[in-house]
């Protein structure tokens, strides 16, 4: 099971969950994938967060809804367990990217326009930059800074 989150047209945003990457291209060409606030077939993938695996003993099953379906909230852990899973992720981030510092802006470019190899990068940029690279198309997620020491 997939979860993407998508756009419309409307820039209304929602999930949608596929068997497959293949699966959400064949129902989007069916025009099966739509809007649950407006019904528009214009649908686009965005950038998603980025997933933790981990060993289950059982796997787990994805509810089911209808398309017309309000999308429901979940349960977030709390205290330690919030913080366990945070560092999990900064820490997996972190292993799967290169620090490119405060060239993060000019190297998301060069990424994106073929000039340098595609590749996952981290760094700093100011808001006006993340809001530029944005215009341009480039997907950018900013975390907030965190010192190794307050993560353990």
């Amino acid at each position: 099971m997939i979860i993407y989150d998508l756009s419309c047209s409307n820039d209304h945003r929602f999930e949608g969950w596929f068997q497959s990457a293949d699966d959400f291209v064949s129902q989007q060409n069916r025009r099966l994938v739509t809007c649950p606030c407006c019904d528009s077939h214009d649908v686009r993938r965005l950038p998603s967060a980025v997933a933790i695996a981990t060993h289950r003993s059982a796997p787990v099953e994805a509810p089911v809804s209808s398309p017309k379906s309000v999308p429901s909230s979940a349960m977030m852990p709390a205290g330690a367990q919030a913080m366990a899973l945070y560092q999990q992720l900064v820490q997996a981030m972190a292993a799967e990217s290169e620090n490119v510092g405060t060239a993060f802006a000019e190297e998301a470019r060069k990424i994106h326009y073929n000039e340098a190899p595609e590749r996952a990068i981290r760094g700093q940029a100011t808001e006006d930059e993340c809001e530029a690279l944005r215009d341009e198309g480039i997907p950018v997620l900013r975390l907030p800074t965190v010192k190794d020491e307050d993560l353990n």
